[in-house]
């Protein structure tokens, strides 16, 4: 029997991640977890906006994103990330992500989601900044891009190039962001329209389970027909699943090229049997900017 997957997620106030199957069945993903799927048929969209594709249209293997043209866009219209909802009446909330060493970002979600986020990107360490309205938020990060020179996205090869290299104390991990936060209260102009938020570091490295994390040798590029990814589950950071194969090789799986396929299950013992990329050559890709 197969199993549509419609992603991973990290439900709100949990701090373990979760793959999630049409109809609404979760499966937990635990470091030390044996998993093994397997891909079948072809690749089709997902819809948009709780619309099934009229075309059931084809998806490309590599794309992150399992949705063909005209549902990837009905989706973009009405996303906040597009500013396609300027009118939202939530409270949202400005933050200060770091990744590793040097990789410092800034971005906004929706005060009701938590910290969500922040586990959906692969954020190590965070801390709040500011709270008030959508388009003040938006304001804020934009003026805070620009003033402090911190980007609102950075490319997962480089999340993934230093999992296994961060400093082992919490207090070094936080550095960076106790920094820029101190920094960004220095930029007075969006204190006016903004809740300033005291400086509190989030630390991620248990929820992901990235306190021995050996170094990546290979990223996975796609699935295909027949194809299996199967092994021991390392660590999950964001979308990724850390996974060591039965000849104990570390390869990283971005979850979101799960979603689209019919998958059943695999054997452990049947390791990755699909196009793999030497992580020091995978192309980079950013998170979607979804709240």
């Amino acid at each position: 029997m197969s199993w549509r997957c419609t992603g991973l997620a990290w439900p709100q106030g949990a701090q373990m991640a979760v793959l999630g199957w049409e109809g609404g069945r979760v499966s937990p993903l635990t470091a030390g977890k044996q998993l093994g799927l397997r891909a079948e048929g072809e690749r089709r969209c997902v819809g948009a906006r709780g619309y099934v594709c009229p075309l059931g249209a084809l998806v490309p293997g590599r794309t992150t994103r399992a949705r063909c043209g005209e549902c990837a866009r009905l989706d973009r219209a009405h996303s906040v990330a597009a500013d396609g909802v300027p009118d939202d009446p939530r409270t949202y909330r400005v933050y200060l992500a770091w990744f590793g060493p040097g990789m410092v970002k800034v971005g906004i979600t929706a005060e009701e989601r938590g910290a969500a986020r922040l586990l959906e990107q692969g954020a190590v360490v965070f801390s709040w900044l500011g709270r008030g309205p959508l388009m003040a938020a938006r304001r804020t990060e934009e003026l805070l891009r620009a003033a402090l020179g911190v980007p609102d996205r950075i490319p997962y090869a480089e999340k993934r190039a230093v999992r296994a290299a961060l400093p082992a104390r919490a207090e070094d991990r936080a550095g960076e962001v106790a920094e820029w936060h101190r920094r960004a209260l220095e930029v007075r102009e969006w204190t006016q329209t903004l809740e300033p938020l005291a400086y509190e570091a989030v630390d991620h490295v248990a929820a992901f389970g990235l306190e021995r994390l050996p170094g990546a040798g290979a990223v996975v590029r796609e699935l295909v027909d027949g194809g299996a990814v199967a092994g021991t589950l390392l660590a999950v950071a964001g979308p990724d699943l850390h996974l060591a194969d039965a000849q104990q090789r570390h390869v990283v799986l971005d979850s979101r090229l799960l979603v689209g396929w019919s998958l059943v299950g695999a054997e452990p013992t049947a390791g990755i049997s699909v196009p793999v990329v030497d992580v020091r050559e995978e192309d980079d890709g950013v998170q979607e900017g979804l709240f």
